[in-house]
């Protein structure tokens, strides 16, 4: 009898996806938001949503987790910045810890900040940094006025050296009990300690095409969905928010998990 009813549980189970079974510790809560590319409006819309969300439910220890990419394409690049910054240093929301992770778009911004070479410059600006840039104190007409040189001379009295500081203390990876939180994937075969940081924030088709099962439930934004993506191991939570004014929010508890959108 007990052998069936055994067998009759692990049936059950293996008919769930992976992050039907995950887990975070007793006593966390989390919300992960996904890639927020310049949207401040929509950050701070879903993190007012999370705030009565939190509120709304027992009391735990809650992280908010950015998950890269708060940079570029949209309109307010350095407002959202600032809203994060004012997440890490008051811990302003309602004393709830706010972690971040370092994206792509961080990654070329900071090196292009700091290289000030054109090569660097051009690419940052064609991936969408041409919008970060104007969300600095230059009007559009001296951007378009200048060439590469003179706009990589001008970036020190555009960005606050305090964002940029800001930005390169960000992490690369962030392991909860059974979740394991990045920017754009892990590569499948590897173990999360030994995952490369260029993996970590660029990393596409290897990852997002894996069909079989990985060493943790993958909560990541860098490639867009229309919707909420779980498959397998994975939970893609990136809904393109600089055009679609979607920006999305995993909560997670327990062995529960819900959604928050603007």
């Amino acid at each position: 009898m007990r052998a069936t009813m055994l067998g009759r549980l692990f049936n059950r189970n293996a008919a769930k996806r992976p992050a039907d079974l995950a887990r975070v510790p007793d006593g966390a809560r989390i919300y992960a938001i996904g890639d927020i590319h310049g949207r401040n409006d929509l950050l701070q819309a879903l993190l007012a949503r999370i705030e009565a969300d939190d509120a709304a439910r027992r009391p735990a220890e809650t992280q908010i987790i950015l998950l890269g990419d708060l940079v570029d394409r949209g309109p307010d690049s350095a407002g959202v910045i600032e809203t994060a910054m004012a997440m890490s240093n008051s811990r302003h929301i309602s004393g709830r810890k706010a972690r971040f992770l370092l994206g792509n778009h961080e990654e070329v911004f900071l090196a292009a900040c700091r290289k000030r070479d054109a090569k660097t410059l051009r690419f940052f600006l064609k991936i969408g940094g041409d919008a970060t840039l104007q969300s600095y104190p230059i009007t559009r007409a001296e951007y378009k006025e200048m060439d590469l040189e003179q706009l990589a001379d001008r970036l020190p009295s555009l960005v606050p050296e305090a964002h940029l500081v800001f930005l390169e203390s960000f992490e690369d990876q962030i392991v909860i009990g059974d979740y394991a939180f990045v920017h754009a994937g892990i590569r499948p075969g590897v173990p999360m300690s030994e995952q490369k940081k260029s993996d970590l924030r660029w990393i596409r088709d290897e990852f997002t095409g894996h069909r079989g099962d990985l060493e943790k439930v993958v909560v990541y934004g860098h490639t867009i969905y229309d919707d909420i993506e779980e498959r397998g191991s994975r939970i893609g939570i990136d809904t393109g928010a600089y055009a679609s004014g979607k920006l999305t929010a995993i909560g997670l508890q327990a062995g529960e998990r819900w959604y928050l959108q603007t």
